[in-house]
């Protein structure tokens, strides 16, 4: 496992807790939203078999749905995007993946020539200069990639939940998601305090930087930790004006 870091400055210093400590609380509904959630699961395997493919961010969301898919043995593939400028404790998780459950998790990449390509029209830190920039290089290193994840698929799993923001509130536990396909959100009701007791007590691998309040994250450059009352998803090109949305989840 890589003992590499990030270089940013609230990932250096020591947290105060952990995102255990902090967040974890069983509620009474957790176990039937961790039993309907396997339901879903179980569902969607059923009806899309080899269709059906995890498109996991590496968040804790989608190490909970991977822990869900793994413990039961469902026959899911697990698949992320690797946009070359992730954390290096995001990808740490990998070979984690690969140790605890026995999962090979495949990785999609941009095309190398689109992203020289751009960085050399419009440089490193073309994401700060305009939204238009940064959706294209959203476009570049993710959206192509996933294009070719979901090839041949006829339906995928996300970790969206409805707490995560206002632009997601109505995020639905199965939707079409405008390409033909089914999008299968299993935790979709879960509250980030109800994510985090699942981890405890399922001791759930996860990013160490969500001990540095990050409760979403991206790509380096693009994301930041958030203070407290600030939206899930405030860490997010934080200096746009935006519903803070790169288009794998757009609507419509």
């Amino acid at each position: 496992m890589s003992t590499e870091t990030s270089a940013l400055p609230w990932a250096a210093a020591p947290a105060a807790g952990n995102a255990i400590g902090l967040y974890a609380k069983w509620t009474p509904a957790l176990d039937a939203k961790i039993e309907a959630a396997l339901q879903r699961l179980r569902e969607a395997s059923i009806a899309h078999g080899d269709g059906l493919v995890q498109s996991s961010s590496l968040g804790v969301e989608d190490m909970v749905i991977t822990d869900l898919i793994a413990r039961t043995q469902l026959p899911i593939a697990i698949s992320t995007l690797d946009t070359g400028k992730l954390h290096p404790e995001t990808l740490a998780l990998l070979p984690r993946i690969e140790e605890r459950y026995g999962r090979t998790v495949e990785v999609f990449k941009p095309r190398f020539d689109a992203v020289v390509e751009f960085v050399a029209r419009e440089g490193e830190d073309a994401m700060y200069k305009s939204i238009e920039l940064r959706k294209a290089c959203c476009g570049i290193r993710k959206m192509e990639p996933l294009g070719r994840m979901l090839a041949g698929r006829s339906a995928w799993i996300t970790g969206l939940r409805r707490e995560q923001s206002g632009a997601r509130s109505d995020v639905a536990f199965d939707e079409d998601d405008g390409n033909g396909r089914r999008k299968i959100s299993p935790i979709a009701d879960w509250t980030w305090a109800e994510v985090w007791a699942y981890v405890q007590k399922y001791d759930v691998p996860y990013n160490p930087l969500h001990d540095q309040f990050m409760p979403s994250i991206g790509c380096a450059p693009c994301t930041r930790a958030i203070a407290v009352g600030e939206d899930f998803r405030a860490g997010r090109w934080w200096w746009e004006d935006s519903t803070k949305e790169c288009g794998l989840h757009a609507k419509g």
